[in-house]
């Protein structure tokens, strides 16, 4: 029996996409839900699995732009019995590591490094659930492997963030010896951002007004609380819910900056879904944490853990990356000292943070060291003036300054 693989739906604003990588060969006889290939669209690129194990045949190459409900494989599942091995694992195609023999996937993070080390992952003891294969996990094996150390991982953009996330294209073919360019086309989902990054400019009345602060208060309350916050919660008590909180206080504060403009009308947000840029080896992608209005440190720092997890697994959906009313930016994480950040249509402003460094500060007539920030708040001028920008900015500041302020909310 012939089992057709098709190209799933993936919203209503989807009707095509890009066979960016086939995860097997032709001719290969595959396990139920095992990765076969991901495709990449203008807005997202995501993964497809098979529905049955049998051997498959390939009816579209890498690269191919296909539709919505298209055929682009067929699985013989009458095969699968007679050709699978006796170990029940899947010969893997050409140039790719193994999957290990345990019914547990690996990421395709995990497959890039295991490429790009030599590390088969099905000889990794896996520490995720059931028995998974992580990052982690791979990496600690290359850094083991004797005589060949790990390939370095591959450089992030640190551009400002683009209203989709961006997607890896196809590896650039190598350069012969002497030539001094090379060309690829460029990829549906960087297409799509190039085109909405510009007209957010030509669109959006945009300015970006910056300020400062100074994280003393908040790293002596890290160092204090650390332990026991992981102790208690079994996650890392980071800047970002910190500031995360506060830009939530400052929205509530100056609602105008919680607003977007829709045509004639204005519309005004009465809810706290914030959007947090995450760095992954397909460029940036910013999903949302929901409702953060009524999440703890602790809830808003794994929620962020997870999303980002996701996200540089390939795993994060269309509806991860909708919604949000406000977007948070951390360049300082490359160490940027100062950006003006891009606004991630249609929302109306954005907050970019910055590297923290010690600087001499006046405090009271003394000159003192203080680690401090750049704070940047891009906003639409059509509908956020200046003194409601630089009120946002000045809130947030008193926040991370004195985070007393965020449980007594002055």
């Amino acid at each position: 029996m012939a089992l057709d693989v098709k190209i799933p739906p993936m919203g209503e604003s989807i009707v095509s996409g890009v066979i960016a990588k086939w995860h097997v060969a032709n001719g290969d006889v595959v396990k139920k839900d095992q990765p076969l290939f991901e495709l990449e669209t203008d807005k997202i690129t995501s993964e497809a699995t098979a529905e049955a194990a049998g051997r498959i045949t390939l009816l579209a190459e890498t690269g191919a732009e296909v539709k919505i409900g298209e055929v682009v494989a067929r699985i013989d599942t009458e095969a699968a019995a007679a050709t699978a091995p006796a170990s029940g694992s899947t010969p893997a195609p050409a140039g790719q590591p193994a999957a290990p023999a345990a019914d547990t996937p690996v990421s395709p993070a995990v497959r890039r490094i295991a490429a790009e080390s030599g590390i088969d992952p099905a000889t990794v003891s896996g520490t995720g659930k059931a028995g998974r294969v992580t990052k982690g996990d791979i990496l600690a094996a290359a850094e083991k492997k004797p005589d060949e150390p790990a390939a370095a991982p591959a450089p992030t953009s640190v551009a400002k963030p683009a209203a989709t996330p961006s997607a890896a294209p196809a590896p650039a073919p190598a350069a012969a010896k002497g030539e001094r360019q090379t060309r690829r086309k460029l990829t549906p989902l960087r297409a799509k951002i190039a085109q909405r990054l510009v007209a957010a400019q030509h669109d959006a009345a945009m300015l970006t007004t910056f300020n400062e602060v100074d994280l003393s208060a908040v790293m002596a309350l890290r160092s204090k609380y650390q332990d026991d916050f992981v102790k208690k919660n079994g996650v890392k008590l980071g800047f970002m819910s910190f500031f995360t909180k506060a830009v939530v206080h400052a929205l509530k504060e100056v609602p105008a900056v919680n607003a977007q403009l829709d045509g004639d009308s204005i519309i005004e947000n009465h809810y706290y879904d914030i959007g947090v840029a995450v760095s992954t080896e397909r460029g940036l992608m910013v999903p949302v944490v929901r409702n953060c209005e009524t999440l703890d440190l602790a809830g808003i720092e794994k929620a962020i853990g997870d999303v980002a997890k996701r996200a540089r697994d390939g795993k994060i959906t269309l509806a991860d990356l909708e919604g949000g009313v406000f977007t948070i930016t951390n360049g300082g994480i490359f160490g940027s000292m100062l950006s003006t950040p891009i606004i991630n249509p249609p929302q109306s402003a954005i907050l970019g943070l910055h590297a923290i460094n010690e600087r001499p500060v006046a405090l009271n007539g003394q000159v003192v060291i203080r680690p401090m920030m750049y704070l940047a708040l891009s906003y639409d001028h059509r509908l956020v003036d200046g003194r409601e920008a630089v009120t946002f900015l000045v809130k947030i500041k008193q926040a991370i300054e004195d985070p007393a302020r965020l449980v007594i909310g002055i």
